[in-house]
């Protein structure tokens, strides 16, 4: 099966890297530099995107920024087979009018694709349910929705999470060098942390892990009891609302 990227951005990259042993990949995108990058790295074709561009029986995976919809959609001739959008915000009833496909998914990967770990949440026409967990289980895992309003909410939660996440660490580690380790140290211990959370979370609910940690006036209750202080789970939880209504915002543009 042949895939057709428009766009060659991080995430185009990041999902080439994850498909390109898998599947047969051109990319069309309007940055020449960084087409023979990819090119390049990942053997796959590429062009620059011109006056036009024939879509026609393409399976496309559409990776252009939302606001620069309108100005590719012109350029577009024919229509597609299938169109996997990773664009945020972005109705399929829109991307039905500005890139024509006999069927059409909205997929929300994250950068983590490029080590085939992003989780990767689906909605769209349920013929192309299977096919599109197919595609994006190359590149991690995935979830299929049942409306577009929750792929909307999931963009805040596994798209934006990555950066939400960084900020964690990030923090974690100033808190180490605050209390006196050496940077490198500090950002050595973060990284081990995150390393062995993700399988901890694979068969245990967050709440359990946290009981799990936190002994009776000990080193975590304290810690934690901070944080409560300072209001960092309301401000996580205000955090995916937010990209939740800028999702929404986008989506009327």
């Amino acid at each position: 099966m042949k895939l057709t990227f428009i766009g060659n951005g991080n995430m185009a990259e990041a999902l080439i890297a994850g498909l390109c042993e898998n599947y047969d990949i051109e990319v069309y995108g309007r940055n020449n530099s960084s087409l023979e990058k990819i090119a390049t790295k990942y053997k796959v074709e590429t062009s620059l995107i011109n006056e036009s561009l024939d879509i026609t029986a393409k399976n496309i995976i559409l990776c252009v920024k939302p606001n620069s919809l309108d100005d590719l959609s012109p350029k577009l001739t024919g229509v597609a087979n299938t169109l996997f959008s990773v664009l945020a915000g972005t109705p399929l009833a829109t991307l039905q009018e500005k890139v024509p496909a006999k069927q059409s998914v909205r997929a929300m990967p994250n950068l983590a694709a490029k080590f085939n770990k992003s989780m990767t949440t689906l909605t769209g026409d349920i013929s192309l349910h299977n096919q599109a967990i197919t595609i994006f289980n190359a590149i991690g895992s995935t979830l299929w929705l049942g409306s577009e309003k929750e792929i909307d909410i999931a963009t805040g939660v596994a798209g934006s999470g990555p950066a939400f996440l960084a900020l964690v660490a990030e923090a974690l580690s100033d808190g180490g060098v605050n209390a006196g380790l050496k940077r490198d140290d500090a950002d050595k211990l973060v990284q081990g942390l995150f390393d062995g959370f993700a399988p901890l979370l694979q068969d245990n609910k967050p709440s359990s892990i946290k009981d799990g940690v936190m002994s009776p006036g000990g080193t975590t209750a304290a810690g934690y009891a901070t944080l409560e202080e300072n209001n960092t789970r309301n401000s996580f939880i205000k955090a995916i609302e937010s990209a939740y209504k800028r999702a929404v915002e986008l989506g009327k543009k």
